[in-house]
C-alpha cells in the first residue's frame, strides 16, 4: 500500500477508535475508556517490541517513562474534551499545540501565517461554531486546549529521547508507565468493562484502533512520506475527523465549526510544511 494511504487510514483508525470511546461514555467515564486505551496499547506495544530485550539506563527509562505519561495524559484530556465536545471541534483545538510549537520553534513568514490562521480558526470554531449556551462546552474546550499543551510537551520530548534508541520500544515502556500512573484515575470504574464480552471488546477495539494500530502503520508510512505530501497529508487529519463524528456519531457541524476547521489544517500545513508540526499522536 503506497505510504500516503497508510497515513490516511492510520488517522481514519485513530478516529474511529474515539468514535467507538464515544459511544462508551454512557457506561463508563471518559477518563476510564481512555485508561483503558492506555492500557490495551501497553499490553500489546510490549508484548510486540518486548523492551527488556534492549538495555535500559536509568536515565533513558525514565525520560521514555515521562515521555509515555505526558502522551497518556494527553489521551485523558482528549477524551474528557470529546465528552462535551463534537469530535471535530475538539481536534482542531488540540491541533493547537503542534501549531504552538511551531510558533517557538520555527522562523520565516510560513510559521507566522501558520499562527494568525490558526488562531483565525479557534476565534471561528469557539466564537461562532460552539453552542455556549450547552452545558459542558466551556469544559470540553478547556480540556481540548489541556490536551493541545500536553500534546505539545509530548513533541518537545519525543524529539530528545527519538534519537539513538527504537521509538516503539521507548513508546512501549512509556505507555506501560502512564498506565500504572493514571490507574487511580479508573480504579472504581474500571471493572465496568470486565461486565460483559462486548464492552471489554469495545475497550480494546479503543486501544487498538487508537492507539497500537496507527502507530505501528506510522512506523512504516512517515519514514516514506516527502515532506510536502507529510503536510498536505497531516493538514487532511482534522477533516478526517469532522468526517468520523459525522458519519459515525451523526455530529453535523455548524458552519462556525466547518470554516474553522478548514483554517486549522490550513495552520497545521503552513507549520508542517516548516517541518515543525509532527503527525498525529
Amino acid at each position: 500500500m503506497p505510504a500516503p494511504a497508510l497515513f490516511m487510514v492510520s488517522g481514519a483508525s485513530q478516529y474511529l477508535g474515539a468514535a467507538l470511546a464515544v459511544g462508551l461514555f454512557a457506561i463508563m467515564p471518559a477518563t476510564t475508556v481512555a485508561w483503558w486505551r492506555i492500557l490495551v496499547a501497553a499490553v500489546l506495544l510490549v508484548a510486540w517490541r518486548r523492551p527488556w530485550r534492549r538495555v535500559w539506563t536509568a536515565r533513558t527509562a525514565a525520560a521514555s517513562a515521562l515521555f509515555g505519561i505526558i502522551l497518556a495524559g494527553m489521551n485523558l484530556l482528549f477524551y474528557v474534551a470529546i465528552d462535551h465536545l463534537p469530535l471535530g471541534s475538539a481536534v482542531s483545538l488540540e491541533y493547537l499545540g503542534p501549531v504552538a510549537v511551531a510558533a517557538v520553534a520555527g522562523r520565516g513568514l510560513r510559521v507566522r501565517g501558520a499562527i494568525v490562521v490558526a488562531l483565525l480558526g479557534v476565534l471561528s470554531i469557539s466564537g461562532l461554531g460552539l453552542d455556549w449556551s450547552r452545558p459542558g462546552t466551556g469544559v470540553g474546550v478547556a480540556f481540548a486546549l489541556a490536551a493541545g499543551a500536553a500534546w505539545a510537551g509530548y513533541i518537545v520530548l519525543g524529539r530528545r529521547i527519538a534519537s539513538g534508541r527504537s521509538g516503539l520500544d521507548s513508546l512501549a515502556v512509556g505507555m506501560a508507565a502512564g498506565a500504572l500512573v493514571y490507574a487511580p484515575v479508573a480504579a472504581g470504574t474500571a471493572g465496568e468493562a470486565l461486565a460483559s464480552p462486548a464492552l471489554l471488546l469495545g475497550v480494546v477495539g479503543v486501544g487498538v484502533l487508537s492507539s497500537f494500530l496507527p502507530y505501528a502503520v506510522d512506523q512504516v508510512a512517515l519514514t516514506r512520506l516527502p515532506a510536502p505530501t507529510f503536510a498536505l497529508l497531516t493538514s487532511l487529519l482534522p477533516a478526517t475527523s469532522l468526517l468520523v463524528g459525522l458519519v459515525v456519531l451523526g455530529q453535523v457541524p455548524s458552519p462556525g465549526e466547518a470554516a474553522g476547521l478548514v483554517l486549522v489544517s490550513v495552520a497545521v500545513a503552513l507549520a508542517s510544511g516548516a517541518g515543525e508540526a509532527p503527525a498525529k499522536a
